[in-house]
């Protein structure tokens, strides 16, 4: 009989579990802590975010997340 194949969310829960009764509390995170790398590509994203910014493009977003506040 086959069993089903677990999530990669059980799978992360079940290391984090054995993770911490193996090593404690302090040992888990600091394991955790050296292990992750996240996730993409940072510096070829960051060239998406930084290259040849349209200065227009960027007022326009700033003033959509920080609208004026009325005077008073």
């Amino acid at each position: 009989m086959n069993e089903p194949t677990p999530t990669l969310e059980q799978i992360r829960a079940h290391g984090i579990q054995v993770l911490g009764e193996q090593l404690g509390l302090v040992g888990m995170v600091r394991f955790l802590q050296h292990s992750e790398t996240g996730w993409g590509n940072y510096t070829e994203e960051r060239h998406q975010w930084l290259d040849d910014p349209d200065v227009r493009a960027l007022a326009k977003d700033i003033q959509t997340h920080y609208p004026e506040k009325p005077a008073g």
